[in-house]
């Protein structure tokens, strides 16, 4: 995967990308942040924004990528995971269980991980079940919004 720097780069906490006009992808940004009780450094970036495309030009691999992206900083340095990948590393970085059921999904076959999460990401629009495509954050989550 490539790796960049960019405005964000110097910022703590991963990034996390989603499709703002999704309300599965809606729905797991608030499981996150439901969730993330640990850390709370996560920031989001609605793909669409100017933030969610300057991450996906600062990583040309990813323009093209249709999934969440969860790019991790280490060291000043953006290294972007995509597909289950992006999915695993949420898990862990939520800590505890999910943690755990992320390193037991590690253990799945990459084709097979990726053939899950392509078969979900095709139907997400169908897996909302009536739910609400925004993500309305509460004043403090407001600040971990990138624009």
């Amino acid at each position: 995967m490539s790796a960049g720097r960019g405005p964000a780069a110097d910022e703590a906490g991963p990034i996390l990308v989603y499709d703002g006009d999704c309300a599965f992808c809606a729905r797991s940004v608030r499981f996150i942040l439901a969730r993330d009780v640990r850390r709370r450094d996560v920031r989001f970036a609605a793909r669409e924004s100017p933030a969610g495309r300057a991450v996906r030009e600062r990583h040309p691999a990813m323009r093209a990528v249709e999934s969440i992206l969860w790019v991790e900083v280490r060291g000043g340095v953006e290294h972007p995971l995509a597909l289950s990948d992006a999915v695993l590393a949420i898990a862990e970085y939520l800590g505890g269980g999910w943690a755990l059921l992320a390193r037991i999904g590690r253990l799945v076959p990459r084709p097979l991980r990726e053939a899950v999460y392509g078969l979900v990401a095709r139907n997400r629009h169908r897996l909302t079940f009536g739910g609400d495509a925004c993500v309305v954050f509460t004043p403090e989550q407001r600040a971990r919004v990138l624009g």
